[in-house]
């Protein structure tokens, strides 16, 4: 199976073309950060990824540097012989489906919500830790209010 999902931001704008037959294609790079080993800082990679037809026009007309957006797609390998003569690999995620998760703009620090009807989404940093998180008293039954009970038996289940 040859699967990749990845979520990150538009290191450049999208580049739109068109082939001889008509066919709109878009080349992006998608900067992905992975964490950092053992207290390590994280690293970013820059992914080349393509999208085809209408896909592409969306993005190039939607996308610029910057907007973060998550790829479904395949990898893709291929090689040419570049002018200097040597046989040059390429390895690229061909996109099945592209979402649109945010803008440029769009940050957790700051919202300016006349700009963008988008919330960004809390980072795991943001989240309180365990000792912060509100306690709930589970001493009462939590469906007491929602009528009388209701006795089933095995043979009343359906599977």
């Amino acid at each position: 199976m040859n699967k990749v999902i990845l979520i990150g931001r538009l290191a450049r704008d999208p580049e739109l073309r068109t082939t001889g037959s008509g066919v709109s294609m878009v080349r992006f790079t998608v900067a992905v950060t992975r964490p950092g080993t053992q207290g390590a800082q994280p690293q970013t990679d820059f992914i080349g990824c393509i999208a085809w037809r209408r896909q592409a026009e969306n993005i190039a007309r939607y996308c610029s540097k910057g907007s973060q957006v998550a790829v479904d797609g395949r990898i893709q390998t291929g090689s040419y012989d570049g002018s200097d003569g040597q046989k040059h690999y390429t390895t690229d995620i061909v996109a099945d489906n592209v979402t649109f998760l945010g803008s440029k703009n769009s940050n957790v620090n700051s919202v300016d919500n006349s700009s963008s009807y988008e919330q960004p989404m809390p980072s795991y940093n943001d989240m309180p830790s365990p000792s912060e998180m509100p306690t709930m008293d589970i001493s009462e039954d939590p469906f007491k209010d929602f009528g009388e009970e209701i006795a089933l038996s095995d043979d009343d289940l359906p599977f």
